[in-house]
């Protein structure tokens, strides 16, 4: 409460002594009453002796921090654009959760101090509010590797850049900082204001997606904006480990020398070829290369679930829809900001199908499934199959919820894909923005959005009643 009330009163400042956009008080307001919240509770905390982190309250402490800065960090939101508690809770988990769906038009002409405001809550929530509070708050560092494990995405969370998990969790904050300030950098030199530069690095980064503008990156001209994104968008979603790994190492051929990023590169490319031969096919372009540089462009925003655009995609082919939704699913790197299944899970599935067919066809071999060289134990298989069967589900079922709110099977579909795989943009009816979205469907999707972030298993184990029992 302290920190998220320290950003709305920066934004606040910002406001008077920046932008002079007239918004102090739709930040100040809020500011004061998480201060007030956040007083109230520290003087009925219970100051004694310190009592360990288990893994039970590692997984409440991640599920109800989300839940927390996305109510408190819609409060200016619902000040300063007027859109109802529920829309506005909406807007702030999907910048929160790196999401990226709105329900906000009109961009263009809103204050640009919100605006950065927003683009802020993305690049805070992109490496995850939980590690950044390990980081910064040694009083959990008892528990701090608990912490780490219940909000970081991935199927193997023990490794460690440093022995103790405050010093990893600022290990890879300095990574996030330093590609963050490359990125504005690049932008800059690529023909962006310094406003445009740094507001969008704080969402190429975090795979987030928000834009100060309705009509996205479609609102520059320059192709190498383009690919600036693209370059970036790829850094976002390969593990930040392995980049603090390889930059201290000075061993740049460590990122194909890694096996989940080598096949995400691989995926990466042959969609993006794909997706050029049926937009150049389809003569959605003037030339080849611009056909090029928008669907490479896609697929790379779709497939690390950044969630921007470039361009009006219901003029593509009736295949694209249904490709860069499939793209979404496959995601990023494990330990990175994006989203979607993880590429380290999509090898290891289709490696344990493999392994069962060989073992029908060989009942008597004793073989492994491999990946880096090293054989999967057991839990490891089984928290991959767990995750593979929970994405299915909840897609089914969320998917059927919206349907009953009034949404055709199509934009239902999109709509949960988009926030289950914390993506943003969808098709159909939610194809500009969520405002078709009941309010029932809305608070649907906001919960989506966090169970993507937490990766299902963080969140729905609060469901089990075993969960509360001594």
């Amino acid at each position: 409460m302290i920190w998220i009330a320290s950003i709305q009163c920066f934004f606040g400042l910002l406001s008077v002594f920046v932008f002079r956009d007239k918004t102090f008080t739709d930040f100040i307001y809020p500011s004061l009453l998480c201060l007030i919240l956040a007083f109230f509770l520290f003087i009925r905390t219970n100051r004694g002796e310190q009592k360990k982190i288990f893994f039970r309250e590692a997984l409440a402490f991640a599920s109800f921090t989300w839940i927390l800065m996305g109510v408190l960090g819609a409060l200016p939101i619902m000040s300063v654009t007027g859109v109802s508690f529920t829309d506005a809770v909406f807007e702030s988990v999907s910048a929160m959760t790196t999401t990226g769906a709105t329900i906000l038009t009109g961009l263009d002409e809103m204050p640009k101090s919100f605006l950065l405001y927003r683009q802020f809550l993305q690049w805070m929530g992109g490496l995850g509010i939980v590690i950044f509070v390990v980081a910064i708050l040694p009083m959990l560092n008892v528990g701090g590797m608990r912490l780490l494990k219940a909000e970081t995405p991935g199927p193997i969370k023990n490794e460690k850049l440093a022995p103790r998990v405050a010093s990893t969790s600022r290990y890879l904050w300095l990574v996030y900082l330093c590609l963050t300030i490359g990125c504005a950098g690049s932008y800059w030199l690529a023909g962006m204001s310094p406003f445009d530069a740094i507001a969008h690095s704080l969402t190429t980064v975090s795979t987030g997606g928000f834009s100060p503008y309705d009509a996205s990156m479609g609102h520059f001209q320059q192709p190498i904006i383009l690919v600036v994104a693209d370059v970036f968008m790829i850094l976002g979603a390969i593990s930040f480990a392995l980049h603090h790994k390889l930059f201290t190492a000075r061993a740049i051929s460590g990122y194909w020398q890694d096996e989940e990023t080598r096949w995400f590169l691989i995926a990466l490319a042959v969609f993006s070829v794909i997706l050029t031969v049926l937009a150049f096919n389809a003569q959605t372009h003037h030339s080849f290369w611009e056909s090029l540089n928008q669907a490479v462009f896609h697929v790379v925003s779709f497939m690390t679930s950044t969630g921007y655009g470039a361009d009006d995609l219901s003029a593509w082919p009736a295949a694209t829809a249904g490709f860069l939704v499939a793209a979404s699913y496959l995601g990023g790197c494990a330990g990175s900001t994006a989203g979607g299944n993880k590429f380290i899970r999509n090898v290891i599935t289709l490696r344990i199908l493999k392994h069962q067919m060989l073992q029908a066809i060989h009942p008597r071999a004793i073989m492994k499934v491999v990946y880096q060289g090293k054989a999967v134990t057991n839990d490891v298989i089984q928290a991959v199959m767990s995750f593979m069967l929970m994405v299915a589900i909840s897609s089914m079922v969320l998917t059927l919820i919206l349907m009953l709110t009034g949404l055709d099977f199509f934009s239902a579909f999109t709509a949960v894909s988009a926030c289950l795989n914390v993506l943003g943009p969808g098709f159909g009816e939610v194809s500009s923005n969520f405002i078709p979205v009941s309010d029932t469907g809305t608070w649907v999707l906001t919960l989506a959005m966090i169970l993507g972030r937490l990766e299902y298993f963080t969140l729905l184990t609060l469901l089990l009643p075993q969960f509360w029992r001594d």
